[in-house]
């Protein structure tokens, strides 16, 4: 079973965007393909509790077809970043948790086991623990979704040292345009061609939806 965590230059620049439009792909190769978002904030209140929309859009695009819990295991309702979220309601994000519930997606029957992260690489989880500590934990492999903006050269450089020196190989990364007429677009996209020491998976242009984004991935380095 292969084992990919989906991390991003910052927030809000597509991951969720990206991992679905992967999972979709791994279903047409036939391969089975389960999403987790281990860590959600910004959730919203249903008559079967909390919900949020990433880690429902991972699960709708999963092969593997779980209940809610087992592609969200900690979620809150407040849109800020989760350990802050966690310490306003008195609560503390125990990282042994998670790797305890990932252990046990690790049982079923799965080709892919991918994980899209919250925030940035280094997301704090408080008491000193960074959900980066998490992928490092599973010896998980790393994509990196770089949203096309201005300032994303500095942040997927500064993203991709950060991976190296927590020790994981990262496999591949994917341009996602996340500004409109960002200048120099397929400038910077060739300086990160340059510089980034990992395939180049695809430029996604502005789309509506993931289902369009599929074709202009290309995973079969990783596979």
């Amino acid at each position: 079973m292969k084992k990919w965590f989906i991390t991003g230059t910052d927030t809000d620049v597509g991951k969720t965007f990206v991992s679905v439009a992967i999972l979709k792909q791994l279903n047409a190769r036939r391969l089975q393909a389960f999403g987790l978002k281990p860590i959600a904030s910004g959730c919203e209140m249903t008559k079967q509790g909390l919900r949020n929309a990433d880690a429902l859009a991972l699960q709708a695009a999963s092969g593997l077809k779980l209940d809610y819990a087992m592609h969200n295991p900690i979620a809150f309702a407040d849109p800020v970043a989760p350990h802050l979220a966690a310490k306003a309601k008195g609560q503390a994000i125990e990282l042994d948790d998670i790797n305890l519930h990932y252990q046990n997606l690790c049982q079923q029957p799965l080709d892919i086991l991918l994980t899209e992260g919250a925030g940035g690489w280094r997301l704090p989880l408080g008491q000193g623990q960074y959900l980066s500590d998490f992928a490092k934990a599973q010896n998980m492999q790393v994509m990196m979704v770089v949203g096309m903006r201005l300032g994303c050269l500095n942040h997927a450089m500064l993203t991709a040292e950060a991976i190296k020196h927590d020790g994981l190989k990262l496999i591949g990364w994917v341009a996602n345009q996340v500004e409109l007429d960002m200048p120099l677009l397929n400038e910077n996209i060739a300086s990160l061609k340059e510089q980034l020491d990992a395939p180049f998976l695809g430029h996604i242009p502005r789309l509506k939806a993931p289902d369009e984004a599929q074709r202009y991935l290309d995973l079969s380095p990783l596979l």
